[in-house]
């Protein structure tokens, strides 16, 4: 039976995405937000809006809070979105002995897919091919063997064994980089999952990376609604997506499809899920190309968009009735009644962020002073921004999502339709990627079609290059800009609170609030205008400022440690990967002020936003390590402002209860090494 009402676990355009679709089927929707999320316009979107106790992820992850909120709005089933609750096993148990609907998958197959090891069995009995690799858990010891297996000139990945998202993997071309990026992925995997395992199989060079999007129901029945193309990604993380996939030869879109079908009517899958394979890029056409399966998602994936348009079926509609116990037969879902894709559809995601020839992605926020999006026939735009909003470093970069479709069946057509769409979506006050998604829709190869999962990073600089040259912008710029926010200019930014140690993007709340009934959210809300407070270092030290906005994972030095150039000092996490952040002289570590867990941003300093109920304390003393030649008395200078609030720390100590919510992480270090040598 269609639930009568519906809570939506989850924040951001994916959540007016739901409450959009549950409002057309007549359904009631109830959103969720923590204190720290309650201007995000997901909260406006719903029939009502309970607040959640606590603060950033954290919150969206108290599945027990969540479902007592259901319960007492009165709702007879929960949609977790993606991410997040979206494939916790547990978490859909919960909901069925608390006798609500779990809008998903039922948990058993959460649980398979969950575990990559056990995915990748399923289609060996499957008869699906998949790169060869480990089959269980792996150690560094046979990660190094399994590299040394492969021969010369081969690359491997490291991948987490739970979760997914791109994190928790690496790929290595070396064996020297085999145990840092082994470290790196077991530590993003246990932060981020809570599982720390990973497994090792051949990296695959010049790969597409083709995703299935499969629906089943409870009878056991299995369909797909054809492919999409996710090949454009930055490091492991897509950035656009494509439907269906073009250049697919017919016979390999076939046996794609089938070997995807086949798999989920083995476990008797239902609800929605996506089924991931890589093509041999340089055969692709071919119906003969070499093909493998990576990974499956029981979920909505945030690409669902593109399928949508093409096939004309409303994906999150579909859920629900599906796990309101609808057969495919009774919605005329079976395959025969699934018409092929008509024309194209591109989606592109506007992240809050700047690019760099690296081919790093510095993440940024700020106060959205102007959001204007581009309008047309088959434009369509997914996003919670609104002029006025202020983003918080607490959540995902993603701002907004531009799904474009063309009839056409010539590829180039979308693309410039795309194209056109991003000259005339305006957005100031915070950077964002579109100068640089402008210039990747204008590569050549991209026009052409012969994308493949490295082209971002094989072409970073390029792209970087042509991005910063400019492009077309189509609507009148303010006559006096406003000055924008990012991570370069944003005037020290206070970048938020204390992390909880089991997600490193979950800040911890600094006070539980009083009550989860709806409460008007606009009128309690005041914006702090950021300050600036000027910190002076030390004599004869170096300030090595944090290199990018970021929550800290681990500080690996003690005050009074003596380092060397090149010794990891802290590592951050940042853009869904961990970045380890190493000392760039020797010295001695004077005093070190930031903790496991603190958000910070660039290089900043300052207070944030907050609510009228909570005003964050006025930051007067500078967070670094300090390397020095010898103990010098720390100056107190930045300390004797007689309205800095909250206690100073203790040279030594712990930072007191009351410290700054805002951070800023320095490190300085020696001009000069101790001799010649640089030895100690």
């Amino acid at each position: 039976m269609i639930p009568n009402s519906l809570l939506i676990a989850n924040r951001g355009e994916i959540a007016i995405r739901i409450i959009r679709a549950a409002a057309e089927m007549g359904i009631r929707t109830v959103a969720v937000f923590p204190e720290d999320d309650a201007t995000s316009l997901h909260t406006r979107k719903a029939d009502e809006a309970r607040r959640l106790s606590g603060a950033g992820a954290a919150a969206y992850l108290d599945g027990e809070q969540i479902i007592a909120l259901a319960k007492l709005a009165g709702c007879d089933a929960i949609h977790p979105g993606y991410g997040f609750l979206s494939e916790n096993a547990g978490f859909a148990r919960r909901c069925a002995d608390a006798g609500v609907t779990f809008v998903g998958p039922r948990a058993e197959m959460l649980e398979l897919f969950g575990d990559k090891v056990q995915a990748r069995a399923l289609a060996g009995r499957c008869g699906v091919p998949i790169m060869r690799g480990t089959s269980s858990s792996t150690s560094f010891d046979e990660a190094r063997h399994f590299f040394s297996s492969l021969g010369d000139g081969a690359s491997m990945m490291i991948k987490a064994v739970a979760g997914g998202g791109g994190r928790g993997m690496r790929a290595v071309s070396r064996v020297d980089e085999i145990e840092e990026a082994y470290k790196r992925c077991q530590s993003e995997a246990r932060a981020s999952f809570g599982n720390g395992d990973v497994y090792v199989e051949q990296l695959m060079p010049r790969a597409r990376h083709i995703e299935v999007q499969i629906i089943g129901d409870r009878a056991g029945n299995v369909s797909h609604l054809w492919e999409r193309e996710c090949s454009i990604q930055r490091r492991n993380q897509k950035i656009v997506e494509i439907a269906p996939s073009p250049g697919l030869a017919p016979a390999m879109r076939d046996r794609l499809t089938a070997a995807a079908v086949r798999m989920a009517k083995g476990v008797r899958y239902d609800n929605l899920g996506t089924f991931e394979f890589l093509v041999n890029s340089e055969a692709s056409a071919s119906d003969e190309a070499g093909f493998a399966f990576i990974e499956a998602n029981p979920r909505l994936q945030v690409e669902h968009t593109v399928t949508e348009e093409v096939t004309g079926i409303d994906l999150v509609k579909l859920q629900i009735q599906l796990a309101s116990g609808s057969t495919l037969a009774e919605l005329a879902m079976l395959q025969a009644d699934i018409s092929k894709p008509r024309g194209f559809a591109m989606q592109v995601r506007i992240n809050m962020e700047s690019m760099r020839a690296d081919g790093s992605a510095r993440p940024a926020t700020g106060t959205i002073t102007t959001f204007e999006t581009p309008s047309g026939p088959r434009v369509r735009t997914d996003s919670f921004a609104y002029a006025g909003y202020t983003t918080s470093p607490n959540f995902d970069s993603l701002l907004a999502k531009l799904i474009v479709h063309s009839h056409s069946a010539d590829f180039a057509d979308v693309v410039t339709r795309t194209y056109r769409a991003l000259s005339e979506f305006r957005i100031e006050g915070v950077p964002t990627n579109i100068g640089f998604l402008q210039s990747l829709l204008q590569h050549p190869e991209f026009i052409a079609n012969r994308a493949y999962t490295r082209f971002v990073d094989d072409n970073i600089a390029a792209l970087v290059s042509s991005a910063e040259a400019g492009h077309l912008r189509l609507f009148f710029d303010r006559a006096t800009p406003a000055p924008r926010a990012s991570v370069e200019n944003s005037g020290g930014r206070r970048a938020g609170a204390k992390i909880d140690a089991s997600d490193p993007l979950a800040v911890l709340h600094h006070g539980k609030s009083e009550s989860n009934a709806p409460s008007p959210i606009a009128e309690t809300t005041t914006v702090v205008t950021p300050q600036t407070h000027d910190i002076t270092a030390p004599e004869n030290t170096v300030a090595i400022e944090a290199p990018m906005q970021g929550t800290i994972v681990s500080v690996d030095v003690s005050e009074g440690d003596r380092v060397h150039r090149g010794q990891q000092l802290f590592v951050m996490e940042a853009m869904k990967m961990e970045h380890v952040i190493a000392a760039d002289r020797s010295g001695i570590v004077r005093r070190i002020t930031v903790a496991k867990g603190d958000a910070i941003f660039e290089g900043l300093l300052s207070r944030r936003p907050t609510s009228k109920r909570r005003i964050a304390p006025r930051l007067r003393t500078s967070i670094w390590i300090a390397c020095v030649p010898t103990w010098r008395k720390w100056s107190n200078d930045t300390n004797s402002d007689s309205t800095r609030r909250g206690p100073r720390r203790s040279r030594g100590g712990a930072r007191p209860d009351s410290a700054p919510l805002a951070k800023i992480l320095k490190t300085c270090a020696t001009r000069t090494p101790l001799s010649s040598t640089g030895r100690w």
